[in-house]
């Protein structure tokens, strides 16, 4: 049946893909002790702290949750600097993508965005009734900063930046990111997505809060509690603004858009440092090891400063070919298909167990 009220801007709209649950591959497949490193979680679990503070909220779940994120905002404004008034909480950074979408776009306008970088940019985009402006990614997989400045018309709003980058684990420079900044129109807003940002190692990142406190006006940057925190089942992220950048986000946002647990867990989360540093460390050794192993092999890869990385599997198979060989084995990784990249497969760095097993069986598909 075709439903004609449906816009043609929606109808042409490609699913968001997630990864296949490890529950499903083991009743699909008959695989005990399956790994899923697709999905760039936490393979350490969650806060322990976080865990404490969510069974003390239970009783309360009767409640509506703080509709302001009273305590939580207070918190995170002291960690940063900036007012209470600045920040915006969201059912993930990525309902905060979706504010940003509809209350600084109407149909027809456009927003920039580099290509391959996070799906869901394009998505939300085009559900709303905006246009996508693709710049693709210098060959070295970093920003084409002249590429977006050229980009930039009367209609151009907001120009999304993933740093890291999803999924090439690529950087924006201090000096390119503030190329960007600083030449960007009045009429654009900056969404410096920064998910990932805890695990770079490099002293050339940029910090979009600091840009916020050098009175930089046209900026919105995001932070997420489901990487570093373990927190992704819960959903919750934050975005940081100016005051009046924030109120008018505000305005859109649902009264209770982050529940009662999340808010408990997250504030808890922000103190655990014991399991932040014992999450920093995973990712750093599992990093040395996963290369170290994929250089002896001989396989080619490209060395990030997030938690993930992107590993080229051809010319032995396509991205296809190796998701389905290695989901068979019960490993669950992400097929990169969807970005445009057939010849890679992404993987975040697991628990020692997970990387060992990875390269066991991908050293199994490909000597096949």
């Amino acid at each position: 049946m075709t439903y004609r009220f449906v816009p043609r801007y929606v109808k042409d709209i490609v699913p968001y893909q997630p990864g296949k649950p490890i529950e499903e591959v083991e009743r699909e497949f008959g695989i005990p002790n399956s790994v899923k490193i697709a999905s760039n979680e936490n393979p350490l679990g969650v806060s322990p702290r976080a865990v404490k503070a969510v069974r003390r909220t239970l009783k309360g779940l009767n409640r509506y949750p703080d509709g302001s994120g009273f305590y939580l905002k207070n918190r995170l404004s002291a960690i940063h600097g900036t007012r209470p008034e600045s920040i915006v909480l969201g059912n993930g950074s990525s309902e905060l993508i979706e504010l940003a979408i509809r209350t600084f776009m109407r149909p027809g306008d456009e927003a920039i965005i580099s290509d391959p970088s996070f799906l869901i940019y394009s998505i939300t985009v085009k559900a709303s009734g905006g246009k996508p402006v693709i710049v693709k990614l210098l060959d070295d997989c970093s920003y084409d900063i002249d590429g977006i400045r050229n980009a930039v018309s009367s209609r151009t709003r907001l120009i999304f930046i993933s740093n890291p980058n999803n999924p090439t684990g690529t950087i924006v420079p201090r000096k390119d990111y503030e190329r960007l900044i600083k030449g960007t129109p009045g009429h654009v807003i900056v969404v410096d997505d920064a998910a990932y940002r805890e695990f770079v190692r490099s002293d050339d990142y940029p910090d979009g809060i600091d840009y916020l406190k050098r009175k930089e006006r046209n900026l919105v940057a995001l932070r997420t509690f489901s990487k570093l925190y373990g927190l992704a089942g819960l959903r919750i992220g934050y975005g940081v603004t100016t005051p009046e950048l924030a109120g008018y986000l505000e305005r859109v946002r649902q009264p209770f858009n982050v529940n009662s647990l999340a808010q408990t867990a997250a504030l808890a989360a922000l103190d655990d440092r014991a399991f932040i540093e014992k999450t920093l460390k995973n990712n750093r050794e599992g990093l040395d090891f996963l290369y170290g192993a994929l250089d002896r092999m001989g396989v080619r890869f490209m060395p990030t400063q997030a938690n993930f990385f992107l590993i080229k599997v051809a010319p032995s198979m396509t991205a296809k070919q190796a998701f389905a060989a290695l989901l068979k084995r019960g490993v669950i990784v992400r097929d990169m298909t969807s970005y445009g990249l057939e010849s890679y497969i992404r993987i975040n760095v697991g628990t020692p167990y997970e990387n060992r097993k990875f390269v066991r069986e991908l050293k199994g598909i490909m000597q096949r």
